[in-house]
């Protein structure tokens, strides 16, 4: 019975498995963004100067979870690679270093939270609201981030041995709880809701906002152990036994680093769009509150596609191990159709209804002013993008993350940053501030030719060179 569960990644038709690998992540990838998106709808009661603040958090939260997702993707594709090639002992030892490495990476956070958290965002803003709001929900965010490292690496175990399943129920549980939450420590008791005053309320702004969020990731980590160790019996950890080695280490990275550096290049682009935003558009910090209020929104978007990105790679690993080559390029073909349907919806809800979707976060005329072109102007990128992060899955399950992180590293800094700031700078000076938007179709046209002269190569070199085994 349990032989047929794990061989479901090698044997399984290619279009159900896909389906069922990566439904239950998007799923919960989708709860995964309703919770953001409601986060930020009630720290947007508070005040535009409370969202903005959330929104300069952005970044630094950014590469708290990049750093956790990247060490869950080095783990992940070995894990799989060891599990496809039969090797237990191996797999069990690849699990260990990745709550170990976990452990590391929140202990970085803890730091920052304690002594860089105001530092950062008066980095980008000296406005004293703003930055008293940042630095309460900044500080709680990364000083209690045990909960989305542990959360982070216990699902990637389920995911990397197909029981994806369990993965959406943990990421549900935590997303629902963090939004039942919200409301209770954000708003005061009978804040007038429009529907219903609130019973029961803390009134802790963005500081409760917080709070909020951490209790949700500490519970789904508490389940996400549990469920691991009385549900996953291809792995078992043994903790107490445990050492370092610095060669699986080096192997883990060899393929996490990139994306933890992609997700930094992304952080890194966010402070910087920020900086530029508000130096160089009529909007300032509103301008800026309109772009993390897109990433909210683009959470929609993406996160059922990332959904599927971390569904596909541990078929990709699984049967690259198991060296079947037609399964990994028939997984390919699909995950491209299903990932360009799901952008291409996203892109007509943000051409046709930008106003209502910038509604949900209380925006003034002059955020709907700025608000509606960028969404419209930006969403057009939407199915290039999702190609590019199916292609992605492909580099990182063959150990060729190098290749995302170059991609990556194109079209936020060496692309998109210089171009908004010459499209800003032009439109002040044409007092157009709706420019700076090109900036994000430019960096993404560049994305896919990068990414599309890697594929091709990796093609060449690598997958069509693979043995076809039964």
């Amino acid at each position: 019975m349990e032989k047929a569960a794990e061989n479901k990644m090698g044997v399984m038709p290619i279009g159900k498995l896909v389906l069922n690998m990566s439904v239950p992540l998007m799923i919960s990838m989708l709860v995964q963004a309703l919770y953001n998106v409601v986060d930020s709808i009630f720290v947007s009661m508070v005040s535009e100067e409370a969202l903005s603040a959330v929104s300069f958090s952005f970044p630094a939260q950014n590469l708290m979870i990049g750093l956790a997702t990247g060490t869950a993707v080095g783990v992940n594709a070995l894990l799989s690679r060891a599990l496809g090639a039969g090797d237990r002992e191996r797999a069990n030892r690849v699990a260990e270093h990745g709550v170990f490495l976990s452990l590391v990476g929140y202990a970085v956070f803890l730091l920052f939270g304690l002594f860089g958290s105001r530092a950062f965002i008066l980095s980008q803003t000296h406005n004293s609201v703003i930055v008293e709001y940042g630095v309460d929900y900044l500080t709680v965010v990364c000083c209690f981030s045990f909960g989305l490292y542990g959360q982070m690496i216990f699902e990637r175990l389920m995911q990397a041995t197909g029981r994806t399943f369990y993965t959406m129920i943990t990421q549900s549980t935590g997303a629902i709880i963090n939004i039942i939450l919200d409301p209770i420590f954000i708003l005061p008791k009978g804040y007038d809701m429009g529907l219903f005053k609130m019973p029961i309320g803390f009134d802790m702004g963005t500081e409760g906002a917080a709070i909020a969020t951490v209790i949700g990731q500490i519970v789904a980590f508490i389940m996400a152990a549990i469920i691991n160790e009385r549900k996953n019996p291809d792995i078992r950890l043994q903790l107490r036994k445990f050492r370092p080695q610095g060669k699986l280490i080096a192997r883990i990275y060899a393929i996490g680093l990139p994306s933890v550096i992609m997700m930094a290049i992304g952080s890194v682009m966010t402070w910087l769009m920020n900086i530029i935003l508000i130096n160089y558009t009529a909007g300032k910090e509103t301008a800026a509150t309109v772009f993390g209020a897109y990433f909210k929104l683009n959470s929609f978007v993406f996160m059922p596609v990332f959904g599927l990105n971390n569904g596909v790679i541990p078929i990709l690993a699984y049967n690259y191990g198991a060296q079947k080559r037609s399964r990994m390029t028939k997984t390919i073909r699909v995950s491209l159709c299903y990932a360009s349907a799901f952008m291409l919806l996203g892109t007509i809800v943000f051409l046709a209804v930008p106003q209502v979707l910038l509604g949900f976060f209380n925006a003034s005329e002059t955020m709907l002013a700025i608000g509606e072109p960028a969404l419209r102007i930006i969403g057009t990128t939407f199915v290039v993008a999702g190609v590019c992060i199916v292609l992605s899955s492909v580099f990182q399950a063959l150990g060729y993350s190098i290749y995302s992180m170059l991609v990556s590293l194109a079209r936020q800094l060496i692309v998109l940053v210089p171009v908004a700031w010459a499209l800003a700078a032009l439109g002040r000076s044409l007092d157009n501030d709706d420019l700076v938007w090109l900036s994000f179709p430019v960096a993404e046209v560049v994305s896919a030719a990068v990414t599309a002269v890697f594929f091709v190569r990796l093609n060449k070199n690598v997958i069509s060179k693979i043995p076809d085994r039964p």
